[in-house]
């Protein structure tokens, strides 16, 4: 018996989930949400991805510059030996 209805409430909730998304689908509010929802989330894609390129070359440029002060250190006390 257990079994039987909880197929039931599986077909139910599928046939639920098709009226819904087909409704949903063609709901013109909700194309635009959708539509403009897709584009800001291409927006924050670009943005992180520029944001990602900064911060890597930050790195680069901070790591270039730490290995100049580390070898400059390293002839300063060899000069002092």
């Amino acid at each position: 018996m257990a079994g039987g209805g909880n197929f039931f409430a599986r077909v139910v909730q599928y046939v639920a989930n098709e009226l819904i998304v087909e409704r949903l689908s063609n709901h013109p509010s909700f194309q635009r949400w959708a539509i403009r929802t897709s584009k800001q989330m291409e927006d924050l894609s670009k943005r992180s991805s520029q944001y990602k390129e900064q911060a890597a070359e930050q790195a680069r440029v901070y790591a270039e510059r730490l290995k100049e002060e580390v070898a400059k250190a390293a002839r300063d006390a060899q000069k002092r030996l």
